[in-house]
């Protein structure tokens, strides 16, 4: 059967060829209808204020899924994937149209990139065109790629809690920041998890936004005890894990308004607080219905870029308990980080006090 012809699908003010338009990229679930390359395309641009809140003038990584979203498929997360799926990518991509524009970002190791910086619709259209289900920007504009004006509040649940679980905490973190002075904005992950941004001034770098983070995470747990800031997932049991490294350097969440790769072509999508408070399940969040609600109810985010607040009375609670915290694997050893081992594995003779390890 000879493939589809491209499509060209209108997004703001240009047309945007989508090849392989009828390739199927979700299969149909018993609630859902399949989903094809033009649909995605499609709804990108159909979710154009939202979604252009959440990417424009920042740095951001692709998640390509070329051949789509199939059981067992998987997606690369270091070379030794390179038989994988799905992949992440971080350079801009060969081919990229001239309307594109990027940011030049550094990585933990040094190194530097070029990558996709939206300005306008068509360059998320044209991910699609690519294969792009999910964007992952940093929480940084072009101007000031070394301060975050986002803190990012990532609450995980890990196995044995619930999405309940989730939104419970969720509203105990409202309450904490209303207590700090600040603002935040939540958003369903696409799957179990809740996500919480509060807009900061860019006056501080990823080490003292990743230390609010954990400070953050600190008073959470205190205040619930179905909170955990363990790194290993061996002393998190059955709580939501506040994931703090996620305002690391190269770290990144998946955006408001982003598809994620799971059967039904489910959406991270922003809600109200009194809304996440009612919601029993994020299922009806989807490239079916987001489309909609943007439409009939505007974004709950629409005024998150009003204000952005001090990070002080956080770093203030980090300086009561200034103790480092393991960093993600790739990452490069930190001053002060404990050992990067499990805390089963780990033979205390083997380490000295600063948390390196004593070679034989």
């Amino acid at each position: 059967m000879a493939a589809a012809k491209p499509v060209m699908v209108q997004a703001g003010d240009r047309e945007v060829r989508v090849s392989s338009p009828d390739r199927v990229i979700y299969e149909a679930t018993d609630t859902t209808a399949e989903v094809t390359k033009l649909m995605v395309a499609e709804y990108f641009a159909s979710v154009e204020d939202g979604l252009m809140r959440a990417l424009r003038e920042r740095p951001t990584a692709l998640e390509r899924w070329t051949s789509g979203v199939r059981p067992g498929f998987k997606l690369a997360t270091g070379p030794q994937d390179r038989n994988a799926d799905a992949f992440y990518q971080k350079r801009v991509p060969k081919g990229a149209p001239d309307y594109l524009e990027t940011a030049t970002i550094t990585f933990p190791s040094g190194r530097t990139a070029d990558e996709i910086c939206p300005t306008e619709i068509a360059v998320p259209v044209w991910c699609a065109h690519m294969g792009t289900l999910t964007f992952h920007p940093w929480p940084v504009r072009r101007a000031d790629v070394d301060h975050p004006d986002e803190l990012r509040i990532d609450l995980d649940p890990q196995p044995g809690t619930t999405f309940a679980d989730a939104v419970r905490v969720a509203g105990v973190a409202r309450e904490l920041l209303a207590d700090l002075g600040m603002t935040g904005f939540a958003k369903t992950s696409g799957n179990r998890g809740i996500h919480v941004y509060v807009r900061i001034r860019p006056e501080w770098d990823f080490a003292a936004v990743r230390h609010a983070a954990i400070a953050f995470g600190r008073e959470l747990e205190k205040r619930d005890d179905g909170v955990t800031t363990a790194w290993w997932k061996e002393e998190r049991g059955t709580r939501i894990f506040v994931d703090f490294n996620q305002n690391t350097r190269d770290r990144t969440i998946a955006s408001a308004y982003s598809l994620r790769p799971i059967a039904g072509a489910p959406v991270s999508t922003p809600v109200t607080w009194d809304e996440l408070a009612s919601l029993d399940s994020p299922a009806g969040f989807n490239l079916f219905t987001v489309p909609g609600r943007l439409a009939s109810d505007g974004d709950p985010w629409a005024t998150i870029d009003d204000e952005h607040h001090s990070l002080q009375p956080l770093l203030d609670l980090w300086e009561e308990h200034p103790v480092e915290l393991n960093f993600p694997p790739d990452h490069p050893k930190m001053p002060g980080e404990p050992p990067r081992v499990q805390p089963s594995k780990k033979v205390e003779s083997h380490w000295d006090a600063d948390g390196n390890r004593i070679e034989a």
